[in-house]
């Protein structure tokens, strides 16, 4: 429709100019005295807008060759700014490729052509982030051919440039450097130095998944592993490593933090910091509870502790959890002092409903020696001893059996049950004091 409009106004131009041009009578006459010159109004018409085109031909001639010079210099201009552009690009590929003497060489090449065109009062607008960029790849360069000296001075050129305040770019680019700082000091082995470099970030960007990397490093080489905990739940929840990662280097923390508890009121501390989730992890609550017994902590604790992987083991048996329950059962042996009548109705029940699970009938007799439970010990032990698989409980087991024929003055059946844990002894590495 729009192109139907412009021919059919085309049409009416054309036909006004027809008709005004194809019958005007008009004459125009030109006097230059002495002389008169007479001519028609077309022929004027036409020889003015000649003249007006020769004129305008004319400036734009005498404009061109007047901006000759200065459009040569432009153009040396852009050349030099194409040449470093193609040296930032070469410094960027030579580094990723493992050629750092290059990279470094041409990361200088842009440096020194950015001043070329400062001292030439021909900076361009993006100068400024283009030489701190030149400057971090050369200082990477360096670092990577452990020339420390000369990464650090590059580093500082690099800061130095860009203004503190800046735009969005420019405060990209210095957290880039400051981030890339932290990781070159870890790279030193100075875990002080990557943190400080670190704490210096702003607090969104601390928060980087980059960041939160570093730091996790920096954290573990530095020995702080509640700082490094904590990282590492947030990077589990920022997604930075896959589930089956993350739970493994979370546990791993927090084994670590259990090893480095030297009270039980550190301990204590530390187990009041985890959440439910954790506290219910086997993984987590045996060696906790297992370290709280090496510390001289309260029994009726150790069990509390316990109690929720207790619950979930019995509550849904599985092959992973079935896996920790000869771990549990040493340390619930382990902490069977002071036994109240709940955890023992718990074992109890237990016992009764997996017969075909020695260990728990082993749990179930020792809770019944706490108790004073003889009979009902004798018997749980009796049938538990032979099938137990572990050499400790095995052993511990005939102990108590030899002990308790002691006891009663069965001396013929305390002497079959002494050589029996003393065979069930033999595989063990060390000789385990006996259960009193």
């Amino acid at each position: 429709m729009r192109a139907a409009l412009w021919l059919m106004g085309l049409f009416a131009v054309a036909v006004a100019a027809a008709l005004f041009a194809g019958n005007n009578q008009s004459t125009v006459t030109w006097f230059w005295s002495p002389y008169r010159v007479d001519m028609s109004l077309n022929l004027a018409i036409v020889l003015i807008l000649l003249a007006f085109v020769l004129l305008y031909a004319a400036l734009r001639a005498l404009a061109t060759l007047l901006q000759m010079p200065h459009q040569a210099r432009r153009w040396r201009m852009q050349q030099k700014e194409r040449g470093m552009n193609q040296s930032l690009l070469e410094a960027l590929s030579h580094l990723q490729a493992g050629r750092f003497l290059r990279a470094r060489k041409a990361a200088l090449a842009a440096l020194s052509t950015e001043q070329s065109l400062r001292d030439a009062k021909a900076a361009i607008p993006y100068g400024e982030r283009l030489n701190a960029t030149a400057n971090l790849l050369a200082a990477d360069a360096s670092h990577a051919l452990q020339d420390g000296a000369l990464r650090d001075k590059h580093w500082q050129q690099a800061m130095e440039v860009l203004p503190s305040p800046g735009n969005t770019q420019d405060t990209e680019i210095r957290e880039g450097a400051q981030m890339r700082s932290a990781r070159w000091a870890l790279d030193d082995r100075d875990a002080t130095d990557s943190m400080r470099r670190l704490g210096e970030l702003p607090q969104g960007a601390g928060r980087r998944t980059i960041a939160l990397r570093i730091k996790l490093k920096a954290a573990r080489l530095a020995g702080d592993t509640r700082i490094a905990l904590d990282t590492a739940r947030l990077l589990a929840k920022h997604r930075a490593f896959s589930p089956a990662a993350s739970a493994s280097v979370v546990r791993g923390l927090l084994l670590a933090s259990i090893r480095d508890a030297r009270d039980t009121s550190s301990l204590q501390q530390f187990w009041l910091s985890l959440d439910e989730d954790e506290r219910a992890m086997p993984e987590i609550a045996i060696p906790a509870t297992e370290r709280l017994v090496e510390l001289g902590g309260e029994a009726p604790q150790a069990r509390a502790w316990l109690l929720p992987v207790w619950e979930h083991l019995l509550a849904r048996p599985s092959p992973r959890t079935e896996a920790h329950l000869p771990k549990l059962v040493q340390v619930l042996q382990s902490c069977l002092g002071k036994l109240d009548g709940a955890w023992l109705a718990r074992m109890e029940a237990a016992a009764n409903a997996n017969p075909r699970e020695p260990r728990l009938q082993y749990l179930a007799g020792m809770a019944c020696v706490q108790r004073q439970l003889w009979g009902k010990a004798q018997q749980l032990l009796t049938r538990a001893a032979p099938q137990l698989e572990e050499p400790l409980l095995r052993t511990r087991a005939w102990q108590r059996l030899a002990l308790m024929a002691e006891h009663r003055g069965d001396m013929e059946a305390s002497a079959i049950a002494w050589k029996l844990a003393a065979q069930a002894m033999v595989v063990l590495p060390d000789n385990p004091a006996q259960d009193e």
